[in-house]
């Protein structure tokens, strides 16, 4: 198990205040939530602010966060993941190259293009020279960065990785999803889209970081049991052999996990793989959801176990959550289980430090 000892999440909600668990839950009409962003200035130079893109002061400030609540100045080690990367950047860049002819490129847009610029950002801001990778494997990208801080904890080479991953929505790539059909239409309230009987989800994005170590502390959230990742399932049959198995390596059952936390979006093409789940594998489990809260996006799997994490933590389940009424105990085994349009499948399981 790697233990949870500090986090962050910059999300659509107002995640960022402090002891305050979903005591407020923000209301969106729309079919893009964008993340409530904290004042940079807190965070940049005043020269570096204005030279730093949107998504590079989202993640700096995500972990910035996140190491002060885990009281450490630079990390050992950094791992992210990121879907989309810095895609403002690089449509600024194309677009100058386009309009300049070729001449006279402004270099800023440029050199943030690369995905690995929110991880060298962060490397920068810390003066943190040590690992540091950035997986960009679609909707794969967190959990890529994740089982790699897995590998490098058990290697005993850093004494902890600041892991984090981070997206985030912009117009030219979202009107570009949205005209093949993978967003609904503007107007649906996120804490209704589970009544929206359509295809589409709605677009999120979020910053969301973590501070692992090997050992346990006085700041310890929870821990990180295992991950596993599957693809393109052919069946419902073998996404529950998949699970089975899974809880069986961890030496456990459907019975041992005290809530079941699932990426439902809304889109009646894929919601009812989630469906077919909670009344097969997970039918005697408290259920529950999250991408309402944040959206659709690459690494949104991040938020669920930012989620998961402080529900452990705080042994409280938010009502906005909840599938179903199933009577909860201890929360000592949360399973997040994840898909991205039934290609990418995770499976996280996240428990107890005690």
């Amino acid at each position: 198990m790697l233990f949870i000892n500090g986090l962050a999440a910059i999300s659509p909600q107002p995640t960022l205040n402090g002891d305050q668990f979903f005591r407020e839950i923000k209301e969106y009409d729309t079919n893009m939530l964008q993340c409530i962003e904290p004042d940079y200035r807190e965070f940049f130079h005043p020269n570096a602010l204005r030279r730093a893109s949107r998504v590079l002061k989202l993640g700096w400030s995500g972990a910035k966060i996140c190491l002060d609540d885990a009281k450490i100045k630079i990390p050992d080690s950094i791992c992210l993941g990121t879907g989309k990367g810095c895609f403002k950047s690089t449509e600024t860049f194309l677009f100058s190259v386009n309009e300049n002819k070729e001449e006279f490129v402004p270099p800023s847009p440029f050199i943030q293009s690369a995905h690995g610029s929110i991880a060298a950002q962060i490397a920068i801001q810390t003066g943190c020279q040590n690992y540091n990778m950035t997986y960009s494997h679609r909707a794969f990208s967190f959990e890529s960065a994740l089982l790699d801080a897995i590998m490098l904890l058990q290697e005993r080479k850093y004494t902890n990785v600041l892991l984090g991953g981070v997206d985030e929505i912009q117009e030219i790539q979202f009107k570009t999803f949205e005209r093949i059909g993978h967003y609904k239409k503007p107007g649906i309230s996120n804490l209704q889209l589970l009544n929206d009987n359509s295809q589409g989800t709605i677009a999120g994005e979020g910053s969301t970081f973590f501070l692992l170590e090997n050992s346990s502390g006085k700041n310890t959230y929870a821990g990180i049991k295992a991950v596993h990742t599957f693809s393109n399932p052919p069946d419902a049959s073998s996404i529950k052999t998949e699970i089975n198995n899974f809880l069986q390596r961890e030496g456990l059952s459907a019975e041992d996990i005290d809530l079941v936390l699932l990426g439902l979006n809304g889109d009646v093409l894929f919601d009812h793989i989630y469906y077919d789940m909670m009344k097969t594998v997970f039918s005697e489990n408290k259920q529950a959801f999250f991408k309402h809260l944040c959206g659709e996006y690459h690494t949104s799997s991040a938020f669920a176990i930012w989620l998961a994490a402080k529900m452990i933590r705080k042994q409280e389940i938010p009502e906005t959550i909840l599938l179903n009424d199933q009577p909860a105990g201890k929360l000592s085994n949360i399973l997040i289980y994840n898909h991205y349009r039934n290609v990418n499948h995770s499976l996280l399981l996240i428990g107890s430090h005690k």
